[in-house]
């Protein structure tokens, strides 16, 4: 018995059979002409079948093997075509040649019922060929397999047998070194894409440039990671031939995802064009959603983590395209699609994306106001495209005509800022179910009230993130049975990109670097200070010093001409990062970094980033020190002589710069944003091999305890127990600062619109009253802790549970306006004044070793939101100040604390006052989770210091000067106003 072929031959066999046996037809060779690239045999073939005068007049009638003068004509023609726009075009739009005013190269997939419409379908050729010889000059070159549609090909093969010692590299490398790109069936556009396989793996590449052709992995992926799972049915591989590339697949990537796509260098003015083809997790997903949203129509949450590097813009703009196209029970199945990123340098990228991919750009808009999405739902665009921070005003303007509607939310990087209310505003706004009877009882307005925080049943909600937190998950991920918690709908993990080169692992070079310093006493007597705030103060205050700063910003220069510069990383192109935690010590680093530059002859300079900020009395921009505008940063940082790029919070998330190689941070980083800011460094790009990090402020196990959650699919591991509301309730009466006659009666009058202040202040004064007379200090603590997190957890759980609760929503807007009347307790600094009796006496720096961060190989887990209130007095350690020192030098040299001198009487009363008059922070409370409100109150605090300069010179000054300080400051007024109701 002869024993069965294992070799390349019988590969390329398999491949080609199992093709057929999915609708293709086995082609000849001799067929393909390579001087034009084309299968003349199949496309003479097509025109006859499909347009028979057509084809008599390009001259591939019954006679097309003769070379006539009207054959040359046409095929020189399209030739040129395909050339100029790329085969995709061609397929999809054709176009006129001489006195034939339109030639079809391909029929599309029929919409439902169309008959004639299939019939043009089915008349598609679709062909695979073996061993063609695509060189008309070296005839006898050979590709292993080429596909072709109606006689234009649209993909070659390099097939490999590992069997046989060889793999997909070697397929790599024979496209590389052996395929010459000057080649026409090579050449750019004239393919969607060239395909390395062997029995294991598939890689491809949209567009052949010689040695420098970059190969992307097409793999299903494997445990969250690269690869492809164990084949039971066959060839680890053949779900390429048989399931992507089966002609029903290949039609739809035909139709909506392959794509030529034309950006223009806004320096330059030159034009150049891109190939696009799908990666397999990008076309897993879009296609996964559209069957859920076909099946189920409207109404579903769905969050689909992607790491960066997954091509995240592109997914998003293939999804947008074709959910305004997807039907359900015979109709569209979305009216209009709204796009929100929460970054606005995407903002622009995502809009020009999904211009390049949607076929008639009309349909796309762009909504910078609240009349903005009005008009574009009037006008029938059918995609608009927002960000998240002017969204929450703009959903509120949708009038009750827009309720029937059936919407798609897109959302970009879907953070916190999509739970809790404005989730709620945006849930509210689009409602069909939300609109206003004629005549509504205070109890009829809570059930209404209760439903509007439901994401409604007229919108789904597709929420694209690579860290989910676990409101995120909650609120967006599916609940999987069996399981416990919730998991996303789709996945591409970190491990996966990294494995497969799209990201490079920032965690391979990350080096500690820890501070030793000593402090002496400056005053005869040995004072008592609270230890553990005393510390902190004191770890600031050697951390902003200037021989701090000098010592580290030197260390960084050196580093950077000699580990980056020095060993030519990325081709001697690389850049580095200075990641300080405010704004003004990043530009204390960004003058020692500079002076140094010169000080040592180098021939690079410093860039620093930062939003506007007072300095000494003074505005000052990014223009001030730079000497150009912040705008033209991204730009300039690609050029020389700048290198170091300094920021403070900006440019830490959404910005994308593969030149970027290494990081210096002196900022604590945790969860979330310690993920998102080395991340910086991950994007890869040819000569790119590895990134550094050197960390003054963080550990190793601090970073690696930041990523695992993340390295591979992030799952909740449990959910919000709703029993704990009935707790927090429970434990809130018994205290008895408030009855239920109190609630009750209260937020019937505050949903009586003709009901003014003067009859509610009184209840809400005499429950603070009875707050502040009949409890102590740690019950007050405790009290008001339990309230905010009744209120907090209550406006989340109402987007997510089944079921309303009447008493909760009435107790909810109860607390929401009683909590800002209660007092907080009294609390006295016992550190005030360690700084005046201490000074720097030595401090220098140690580099550690590179540590190789290694992440267990487990899927992430998350808790879920906390329910409880936590609050509780401290009770200060005081110890003497030789102690304290000795304990700060010993012990916390190491240590990055967050807090500062504690300000006077002014900041209990008038600042917080005058914040709260802001009209932008009034909004960004009421309609934004935390930490984007937070963002609102940098802003209005820096007005509101400004206006202090005359009257308080002092304060102003420490604001101003003392990072550690202004730190301090905002989160203080931000603690004591953030609750309070917004105007």
């Amino acid at each position: 018995m002869k024993p069965a072929a294992m070799d390349e031959a019988s590969l390329e066999a398999v491949i080609v059979q199992q093709m057929v046996e999915v609708g293709w037809t086995q082609g000849v060779a001799s067929d393909f002409n390579p001087s034009y690239a084309l299968d003349l045999k199949h496309l003479a073939a097509f025109l006859l079948d499909t347009q028979p005068a057509v084809a008599e007049a390009v001259g591939l009638g019954e006679d097309w093997e003769s070379d006539s003068p009207a054959r040359t004509k046409f095929l020189a023609k399209l030739q040129g075509e395909v050339t100029k726009h790329g085969v995709v075009h061609v397929l999809r739009h054709g176009f006129g040649h001489g006195a034939v005013p339109h030639i079809d190269f391909y029929y599309p997939r029929p919409t439902q019922g169309n008959t004639m419409a299939a019939a043009r379908h089915d008349a598609n050729r679709w062909v695979v060929t073996r061993q063609v010889h695509y060189s008309a000059v070296d005839t006898g070159r050979s590709l292993d397999l080429v596909a072709f549609v109606n006689g234009l090909a649209v993909a070659t093969f390099e097939v490999k047998n590992s069997i046989t010692k060889q793999t997909v590299a070697d397929a790599i490398a024979q496209y590389q070194v052996h395929r010459d790109p000057r080649e026409l069936l090579l050449a750019p556009r004239r393919c969607m894409a060239h395909f390395a396989v062997d029995d294991k793996r598939v890689r491809f590449c949209a567009e052949l440039a010689g040695p420098k052709s970059w190969f992307l992995p097409f793999d299903k992926g494997y445990q969250d990671g690269a690869g492809n799972p164990p084949n039971t049915d066959g060839l680890m591989t053949d779900y390429l031939w048989r399931q992507i590339l089966a002609p029903s697949s290949l039609a739809d990537i035909i139709e909506g995802f392959a794509q030529v796509t034309t950006t223009k260098d806004a320096k330059t003015g030159r034009k150049s064009q891109k190939t696009i083809f799908p990666r397999y997790h990008q076309l897993d997903v879009v296609r996964q959603l559209l069957a859920d949203i076909s099946e189920n129509g409207v109404g579903r949450r769905y969050l689909i983590q992607h790491s960066a590097g997954s091509g995240k813009s592109n997914s998003i703009a293939w999804l947008a395209q074709q959910l305004i196209e997807a039907k359900h029970d015979g109709s569209n199945a979305i009216d209009s699609v709204l796009v929100v990123t929460d970054r606005r340098v995407l903002d622009g990228q995502i809009k020009e994306t999904i211009k390049s991919f949607t076929q008639v750009g009309s349909t796309v808009a762009h909504a910078e106001h609240s009349s903005d999405l009005k008009n574009a739902i009037e006008a029938g665009k059918r995609i608009i495209i927002t960000t998240v921070q002017k969204f929450p005003y703009i959903v509120g303007s949708l009038g009750a005509e827009h309720r029937n509607r059936k919407f798609a939310v897109i959302i970009d990087e879907a953070h916190s800022s999509q739970t809790g209310k404005a989730a709620a505003a945006l849930s509210g706004s689009l409602s069909a179910e939300g609109a206003q009877g004629e005549e509504e009882s205070a109890e009829d307005m809570l059930l209404r009230m209760v439903e509007q925080k439901k994401l409604p049943a007229n919108a789904s909600y597709f929420a694209f993130t690579a860290t989910p937190k676990n409101k995120t998950l909650e609120l967006f991920g599916d609940a999987v049975p069996g399981e416990v918690g919730k998991r996303p709908f789709h996945s591409y993990t970190m491990k996966q990109a990294i494995q497969e080169g799209f990201i490079l692992d920032v965690l391979q070079g990350y080096v500690p670097v820890e501070s030793y310093y000593k402090l002496v006493k400056t005053v005869e007597d040995d004072p008592e200070f609270d230890a553990a705030k005393a510390s902190k103060k004191l770890r600031a205050y050697v951390e902003g010093h200037e021989t701090a700063i000098r010592k580290k910003a030197e260390i960084m220069v050196d580093h950077f001409h000699a580990q980056v510069i020095g060993k030519h990383k990325i081709g001697g192109k690389a850049r580095a990062m200075v990641v300080t935690k405010t704004i003004a010590r990043a530009i204390d680093y960004y003058e020692a970094i500079r002076d140094y530059l010169v000080e040592r002859g180098s021939p690079y300079k410093a860039i620093v980033a930062f939003s506007d900020f007072e300095r000494d009395g003074k505005r000052v921009t990014e223009a001030d020190y730079n000497g150009f505008s912040g705008k033209e940063i991204p730009d300039r940082i690609q050029e020389d002589p700048y290198r170091i790029l300094v920021v403070a919070d900006k440019y830490q998330t959404g910005y994308d710069e593969p030149l970027l190689h290494t990081m210096y941070v002196d900022k604590p980083l945790s969860s979330v944003l310690a993920v998102q800011t080395l991340s910086r460094l991950n994007r890869a790009r040819p000569g790119k091999t590895d990134t550094a990090v050197l960390d003054f402020a963080n550990t190793a196990d601090e970073i690696r305890a930041a990523f695992e959650p993340y390295y591979r699919t992030t799952v909740l591991a449990g959910e919000t127990d709703p029993d704990k509301l009935h707790d927090l309730q429970g434990a809130l009466a018994r205290v008895g600062v408030y009855t239920d006659e109190d609630v009750d009666r209260f937020v019937a009058l505050f949903l009586d619109e003709n009901v003014d202040r003067s009859q509610l202040d009184p209840i809400l004064d005499h429950c603070a009253v009875e707050y502040a007379e009949q409890l102590d200090e740690d019950e007050q603590i405790e009290f008001k802790s339990q309230a905010k997190a009744f209120v907090r957890t209550y406006s989340f759980l109402s987007l997510v549970l089944p079921f309303s609760n009447v008493g909760w929503e009435k107790l909810s807007i109860f607390l929401g306006l009683l909590i800002p009347k209660l007092p907080a307790p009294k609390e006295t600094d016992l550190s005030a004044g360690i700084l005046e009796t201490i000074d720097m006496d030595s401090y220098r720096i140690e580099k550690r070793e590179e540590v190789a961060i290694a992440l267990a190989d487990a899927e992430g887990q998350l808790e879920p939101v906390p329910t409880g209130g936590g609050g509780h007095g401290i009770d200060p350690e005081l110890e003497r100040l030789s102690e304290i020192l000795n304990q700060f030098n010993d012990l916390f040299g190491n240590i990055n604390w967050d807090d500062a001198d504690r300000i006077r009487d002014r900041i209990t009363t008038e600042i917080p006052e005058k914040v709260l008059a802001d009209q932008d922070y009034a909004n960004a409370r009421a309609n934004n989770d935390a930490d984007n409100a937070k963002l609102a109150l940098t802003a209005a605090l820096a007005k509101v210091m400004q206006g202090m300069l005359r009257d308080e010179t002092q304060l102003f000054k420490q604001f101003v000067d003392n990072p550690d300080f202004k730190s301090w400051l905002t989160d203080a007024v931000f603690r004591s106003t953030y609750d309070k109701k917004a105007a």
